[in-house]
């Protein structure tokens, strides 16, 4: 309760009357007027001088604030990251099945994370992993945008495609652009060519 006067503002909620100035009053003064009319006397500008006070019906004020918060956030589309893994030597069909999943997560306005996963010798062949990333791209290019290129985790590969007009933590909006993979080191120990023919012979035997 504030000592002195207050700016005061009311709302005939009964007989729907405009808001009407009613003018600087002592507290004490607004405060009847309030419950003279079964209403509350409710601070809307403390840190105006004097503050503005406004008489009204709190309880509804705060429903109907409450319940359009609700449905703006209704209205707000939550984008999840949606993952979905693949095999640097994925047959035909398991691509097809993979990639209808990566469709319908951009078509529903999620983002998508394609993982190529690796076992064993197979990560020093990795232009396997790049060559299904590209697929994966080109089937996708009217409905999507690559927002993270090509990067490798551990033993995956890891791209993330956005739907199209997604717009950016700037304001932006993302453009198109093809997929690129930054070099990769091949581990020690063995000649280059030997340790990629034995990335190949694995792939082949887990095929089998």
């Amino acid at each position: 309760m504030y000592r002195g006067t207050s700016e005061i503002y009311t709302i005939a909620l009964r007989n729907a009357r405009p808001i009407e100035h009613i003018g600087t009053l002592p507290t004490e003064e607004a405060l009847n007027m309030a419950r003279d009319q079964d209403l509350d006397l409710v601070e809307v500008a403390p840190n105006a001088n004097p503050p503005v006070c406004r008489i009204m019906d709190y309880g509804k004020h705060k429903y109907k604030a409450s319940k359009k918060a609700h449905e703006a956030k209704k209205k707000q589309k939550i984008i999840h990251l949606k993952e979905v893994k693949f095999r640097p030597n994925t047959d035909i069909h398991d691509f097809d099945f993979k990639l209808r999943n990566v469709q319908r997560f951009l078509e529903n306005g999620d983002k998508a994370k394609v993982v190529i996963f690796f076992k064993g010798r197979e990560i020093v062949h990795r232009e396997f992993g790049m060559r299904v990333l590209e697929r994966v791209a080109a089937a996708t290019e009217e409905t999507a945008v690559i927002e993270q290129q090509a990067k490798q985790e551990g033993r995956t590969l890891v791209m993330i495609l956005a739907p199209k007009n997604t717009k950016t933590k700037k304001g932006g909006t993302l453009k198109a652009q093809p997929v690129v993979a930054k070099p990769v080191e091949v581990p020690a120990g063995e000649p280059e060519e030997k340790q990629i023919e034995d990335g190949v012979d694995d792939a082949k035997n887990e095929d089998q």
